[in-house]
């Protein structure tokens, strides 16, 4: 079973995360309170998500990113059968890109 995370520190933490007006302060903030290796590893699920959305095969997500068979298989698991948060975020920059 999957933990709660439905906190205040949680809510408290994504308050934190909203209150962010652009990329710079995204570096600045997320820097503070991530490791180089936790936002890499964010960023590297994100390119898998985007990967997987175009149909690329698992070979070809794993060359590019480096991300392992499991990663990939863990984010293939979260577009088909998690809270359709990665499609929610895909279709809000894709109306932001026209």
């Amino acid at each position: 079973m999957s933990k709660k995370i439905h906190t205040e520190a949680v809510d408290s933490l994504f308050d934190a995360i909203l209150s962010l007006k652009n990329r710079e302060e995204c570096y600045l903030f997320f820097e503070d309170v991530c490791t180089v290796n936790e936002i890499l590893s964010l960023s590297q699920r994100f390119e898998v998500a985007k990967m997987l959305k175009e149909k690329r095969t698992y070979l070809e997500i794993s060359e590019k990113t480096g991300a392992s068979t499991a990663t990939i298989s863990r984010v293939n698991r979260s577009l088909n059968y998690g809270n359709d948060g990665y499609d929610m975020v895909f279709e809000r920059m894709e109306e932001q890109e026209k």
